[in-house]
C-alpha cells in the first residue's frame, strides 16, 4: 500500500495559481476545488488528497502533521514563525509587499509611543524592535487603511500589490519591509518518512515554476 500524501491549500486567487503547478506534478483534483464545499478533496493520484483550509492555518496544519505539504504566503509564514516545517520552494505567485504606511507627513520619530494597526503583530513587533522602538500594536483583521483615517492608529503594517488601495484612502508607503510571495512548505517529519514522494513533487513544482518564469 502506498503512503498517503496530504496537501494543504486555501481557496482564492492563490489556489487558482497553484492548481496548474500541481497539475504539472501530475496531481489534479477529482472535482472543482475552487467551488466545492468539501474540506478534503481527493485527486487523480491514489492516496493523495487536498485539504482546503484558511490561509493563516496552513502552516499549523503542516507543522503539526495535519498535512504533509502546503502552500501559503510568506507573510503568513513570517507571522507563524514555526520550526516544524521546511520552506523549499518559492512558487513565484501571489507577489506583493509588506509595507509600513500612513498619512503623508506622519512623524515616525515622535517620542511618544506610536500606535500601529496590523494583522501581523509578530512581524510588526520584530520590525520596530530592530529599530529600537516600542509601539502599541492594534490587531485588526481587515480594513487596515481606515485606522489612521479615524485616528485609531498612527500607521499600519499591511501587504500591498499596487499601492492603489493605500492611495485611494489617502495613505502613502513609508517603508518597504519585505517582499512576499507564496511558498511550498513541507512538514519536517514527512520530508524524512515520505522522502521519495515529496521530493518528486518538489522537483516537478520547481520545474513548473521555472517554466512559468521564462
Amino acid at each position: 500500500m502506498s503512503e498517503h500524501l496530504s496537501i494543504a491549500l486555501t481557496k482564492g486567487r492563490i489556489l487558482n495559481a497553484t492548481l496548474p503547478l500541481l497539475a504539472a506534478a501530475g496531481i489534479e483534483p477529482l472535482e472543482d476545488a475552487t467551488a466545492t464545499r468539501k474540506l478534503r478533496v481527493e485527486t487523480n493520484v491514489p492516496n493523495t488528497s487536498l485539504l482546503l483550509v484558511r490561509a493563516s492555518d496552513v502552516p499549523a496544519y503542516v507543522e503539526y502533521g495535519g498535512a504533509d505539504v502546503g502552500v501559503t504566503g510568506k507573510d503568513v509564514l513570517l507571522e507563524h514563525s514555526g520550526r516544524g516545517l521546511y520552506e523549499p520552494v518559492d512558487l513565484g505567485i501571489g507577489r506583493c509587499r509588506l509595507v509600513l504606511a500612513g498619512k503623508p507627513g506622519v512623524d515616525l520619530q515622535t517620542q511618544r509611543r506610536m500606535r500601529v494597526a496590523t494583522k501581523y503583530p509578530a512581524v510588526t513587533a520584530d520590525y520596530f524592535a530592530r529599530q529600537g522602538k516600542q509601539v502599541e500594536i492594534i490587531k485588526l483583521y481587515g480594513s487596515m487603511e481606515l485606522a489612521p483615517l479615524v485616528g485609531m492608529a498612527d500607521v499600519i503594517v499591511d501587504i500591498t500589490e499596487t499601492g492603489s488601495t493605500l492611495q485611494a484612502n489617502g495613505l502613502v508607503e513609508l517603508d518597504d519591509i519585505t517582499d512576499i510571495s507564496s511558498r511550498l512548505i513541507v512538514n519536517k517529519a514527512s520530508m524524512k518518512m515520505k522522502h521519495k514522494t515529496i521530493h518528486a513533487l518538489m522537483n516537478a513544482v520547481k520545474s513548473a515554476v521555472k517554466e512559468n518564469t521564462k
